[in-house]
């Protein structure tokens, strides 16, 4: 071997680089983060599953108890603003809008006030309180907050200069450990976090999403997350309903985007005079409007919606007015200051829109809950190709792809007619406006 070393000098040279601890350290350091989004990510969810089943435990039964969430919901989200507010600045509402704005600063102090291992750690124990108090929220917006602080400390200790290209990967990883859906990860990364994506953080991003989905694997297993979807879109009868859902869906979804955006804009400029005392009285009225819905749709409206979503897919129709009552949740529980993400709620709002259309077309409910999903999920984000893609992977039929496929896009074509700013981008560039004003307060130019 020495002698081919000596024959060959390139060959001996590249033996040297690979030996170099300045070469494996960046590597294994990124890899130890990838498989760190995986197993985080499944003891969020955990976390988040039991803080649920605790809270209906709490409030299930009868007489009194069933009033429990009008004191518990209000003060929980009066709990979860104060401490956002005060200890966890930054880790408000999904998170996923915190990690487009990291992408968009260029500096590391900058990026350092939305994306930290602090930030990470509050925003997974906030939103299991948010859940305990059965806030309409998710975990799946605060798991891409976590992967991207993941990500990016690694990037810290393991002297690696690619902080957007490893922004992009952790937040990929944690959408892909957060559901099981590895290609909705990547695509996501693409269509949602990257708009203007580079071919170069291919590999960061594939290795990524692979080892978190190894570590997640490893724990839970291969499983769909909705279960599997049995129902198969008909050619002839049931186009009517795909062009239903796709449009009424996407046209909902552009309300709720709109509404949001435009509330959370009144709210911001109402407490700029007395921020905290008016940011815990927003939260407490949304608490309590929550918590009224809850007990007036039977606690269907409380939490993720997981349960009632996988329940119309796998063929049980949901309330009839169970989607403009989990909608109405949802924008409260968004609005209000609290963290948490619209990923779960989402779905679950889709869902119970397909179950009513399904009812009023004739088809069966499983179908037209995939197809809702697909219309109402693509009219929110605006990210056609990350609604079916991910909708596909957690029910795990592959029969509906032309169909989910149709749904989206017309949900995406009729939410642009309505709105032409994406919710998620639109709320980013709050975080780079402060990061700019906190820049100029401090007398340094902003870099963005």
């Amino acid at each position: 071997m020495a002698g081919i070393s000596r024959k060959y000098p390139m060959l001996r040279r590249s033996q040297a680089v690979w030996a170099s601890r300045r070469v494996w350290q960046p590597r294994l350091v990124f890899w130890a983060g990838a498989v760190s989004i995986g197993l985080i990510s499944v003891l969020f969810a955990m976390l988040a599953d039991q803080a649920l089943a605790l809270f209906h435990l709490v409030t299930s039964g009868s007489g009194w108890r069933l009033y429990l969430p009008l004191i518990i919901t209000p003060a929980g989200f009066v709990l979860c603003a104060w401490l956002a507010h005060s200890f966890f600045p930054g880790s408000q509402g999904s998170g996923i809008p915190q990690a487009i704005a990291a992408r968009h600063l260029r500096d590391d102090e900058d990026r350092g006030h939305l994306l930290s291992l602090r930030l990470a750690a509050g925003k997974i124990a906030l939103t299991v309180v948010g859940l305990f108090c059965g806030a309409s929220i998710g975990r799946e917006g605060p798991t891409v907050q976590v992967g991207a602080s993941l990500m990016l400390q690694a990037a810290r200790w393991g002297g690696m200069a690619q902080a957007r290209g490893l922004i992009l990967a952790g937040s990929a990883a944690g959408i892909a450990a957060a559901f099981n859906t590895p290609l909705a990860g990547i695509v996501f990364a693409i269509e949602e976090m990257g708009r203007a994506y580079e071919s170069r953080t291919n590999g960061l991003v594939l290795t990524a999403v692979i080892l978190a989905g190894l570590a997640s694997l490893g724990l839970l297993g291969n499983y769909t997350y909705f279960g599997v979807a049995r129902d198969t879109v008909a050619f002839a009868a049931d186009w009517p309903l795909v062009l239903a859902c796709g449009v009424i869906g996407g046209g909902l979804g552009a309300l709720f985007s709109l509404l949001a955006l435009r509330i959370t804009r009144r709210i911001r400029r109402w407490n700029a005079l007395q921020p905290l005392p008016r940011l815990l009285l927003v939260a407490a009225g949304c608490g309590l409007a929550v918590a009224a819905i809850g007990i007036a749709s039977g606690g269907l409206t409380f939490g993720t919606g997981y349960t009632q979503a996988r329940g119309a897919i796998e063929g049980a129709p949901l309330p009839a007015i169970f989607f403009v009552e989990k909608f109405a949740a949802s924008l409260l529980s968004m609005v209000s200051g609290i963290p948490g993400g619209i990923f779960a709620p989402s779905l679950a709002v889709g869902a119970g829109l397909g179950s009513t259309l399904g009812l009023v077309f004739g088809a069966a409910t499983g179908t037209a809950a995939l197809l809702g999903m697909a219309g109402y999920f693509a009219g929110v984000v605006q990210a056609p190709m990350t609604a079916f893609v991910i909708i596909l992977e957690m029910t795990g039929n592959h029969d509906n792809v032309i169909a989910l496929m149709c749904a989206a896009v017309l949900g995406y074509g009729t939410a642009r007619l309505i709105s032409n700013e994406p919710l998620y981008h639109a709320l980013s560039r709050v975080f780079v406006a402060e990061a700019i004003r906190r820049r100029r307060a401090e007398g340094e130019p902003a870099r963005s």
